[in-house]
């Protein structure tokens, strides 16, 4: 059986637009219902939610029976050994694509990449572990070992003032396919937490979207409405999430609940 190939990475290397909605909650029928709406890619969150390796791995098998979504996890953490042992697990689940939070250097990236490469023919490179897990199906994808550095793509975050002032550095590293803007994080660094909407940081968020594109890289983020999301894409965003499992609920809940309540 050949290697399965990622449409993702393959997407975001054509430049073709990618629209995902990002998954908080654990519950693989809600993965499934999104899986089934038509995203491009779904965000499993490793980072800020519940989800521990199990359901991590029952979100990648619920998300693989609909093959139009691609998964896209994100760890919750990405530097140190701690980093490491996470990025091989998820992969070794079969996660194709990560993406790796708060990343403020290209040395941090680099060390992102090294962690999810095999070493090359000369023993350099790579320091993933090899393991014959879910991602080579047990074995029955015999060339895994030789194709996944090819496959899997790598997404780092920029979220800090430091990461903004690295940003061409970080994008320019070799075996970064896309750098993720952070807004909540980031607009916590530059002194508006909790306004990611503020003008300094609208104008801050399409300059670093820009600087990306500009420096040959897929860029992307997460909007929580509507508006918001159109804008990344006009700045030139490739990948951009329109929205959250949580966000949804709660909104469509609480909206249901006042038209027959009335307001509380």
């Amino acid at each position: 059986m050949e290697t399965p190939q990622n449409p993702f990475k393959q997407a975001l290397l054509a430049r073709r637009r990618q629209i995902g909605y990002w998954l908080n909650l654990t519950n693989t029928s809600v993965a499934e219902i999104a899986a089934g709406a038509g995203f491009d890619w779904l965000l499993i969150d490793g980072e800020h939610t519940s989800h521990g390796l199990e359901s991590v791995l029952a979100q990648l098998q619920a998300i693989a029976a609909y093959p139009g979504a691609s998964a896209v996890a994100r760890i919750p953490m990405g530097l140190g050994h701690v980093g490491e042992m996470l990025i091989k697990q998820y992969l070794d689940l079969g996660a194709q694509t990560l993406l790796v939070p708060m990343i403020d250097t290209a040395e941090q990236a680099a060390a992102v990449v090294r962690a999810a490469r095999y070493p090359g023919a000369d023993g350099q490179g790579g320091i993933r572990g090899m393991a014959r897990g879910r991602a080579a199906r047990w074995g029955l994808y015999p060339d895994y070992v030789h194709d996944a550095n090819d496959r899997v793509c790598v997404l780092v975050q920029a979220e800090t003032r430091t990461a903004l002032a690295n940003l061409e550095a970080i994008a320019a590293v070799d075996g970064v396919d896309g750098v993720f803007i952070g807004p909540a994080d980031l607009s916590a660094s530059m002194g508006h937490r909790g306004n990611p909407g503020h003008p300094e940081m609208l104008a801050v968020l399409e300059d670093a979207v820009r600087r990306i594109v500009r420096a040959g890289k897929a860029a992307g983020s997460l909007a929580a409405d509507e508006a918001m999301a159109r804008r990344y894409l006009e700045w030139g965003a490739s990948f951009v999430a329109v929205g959250l499992d949580t966000v949804t609920l709660a909104r469509e809940t609480t909206r249901l609940a006042q038209a027959f309540k009335g307001q509380p």
